[in-house]
C-alpha cells in the first residue's frame, strides 16, 4: 500500500475554503425581502416581509443545512401565487449585504439589520447569584 504523503482527508482539506463574494441579489417579480421573526422547526419560519405581511415560509431544500438561517436574518422570499400567507425562502443575506440593499433604498428604513449580532453588552441577563446562600464547606 503506498504511503500518504499529503497527510490527511482531502475531503475536510477542500472543506476550508476561501470565502467567494457573491454578486448582490435584487428581487424580481414573484419575490419580497424578508426578516425572519421566529423559527418554527422543520424547515419553516415566521417572516415579516417588507410589503407588510406576515408569512410563514418554508426554507428551501437546496438551502437546508447549507445556510442556516437564524432570527433577525434578511431574506429573499418567493411568493406563492395561490397562498398568500405562506412563501418559500430562496436566498440569505449577510450584513453586509443587508446593509449594501438598505443603502440602495430596498429596505425601508425601520428594518433593523443584526438586531441580535450586538447581545453580548456584558451584561448579566438578570441572573443573580447569593454569594452567601448554600452549604458550608468549612464545617463538613
Amino acid at each position: 500500500m503506498p504511503k500518504n504523503k499529503l497527510g490527511g482527508n482531502k475531503a475536510k482539506r477542500a472543506k476550508g475554503g476561501e470565502k467567494v463574494k457573491k454578486e448582490l441579489e435584487f428581487k424580481e417579480d414573484g419575490q419580497e425581502y424578508g426578516q425572519i421573526l421566529r423559527m418554527l422547526g422543520n424547515g419553516r419560519c415566521d417572516v415579516q416581509c417588507c410589503d407588510g405581511t406576515k408569512r410563514m415560509c418554508h426554507i428551501r431544500g437546496k438551502m437546508r443545512k447549507k445556510v442556516w438561517c437564524n432570527l433577525g436574518d434578511i431574506v429573499l422570499v418567493s411568493l406563492r401565487d395561490f397562498q398568500d400567507e405562506k412563501g418559500d425562502i430562496i436566498g440569505k443575506y449577510n450584513a453586509d449585504e443587508a446593509r449594501n440593499l438598505k443603502a440602495y433604498g430596498e429596505l425601508p428604513e425601520n428594518v433593523k439589520i443584526n438586531e441580535n449580532a450586538d447581545d453580548d453588552d456584558g451584561s448579566d441577563d438578570g441572573v443573580e447569584f447569593d454569594e452567601g446562600a448554600g452549604v458550608d464547606i468549612d464545617n463538613i
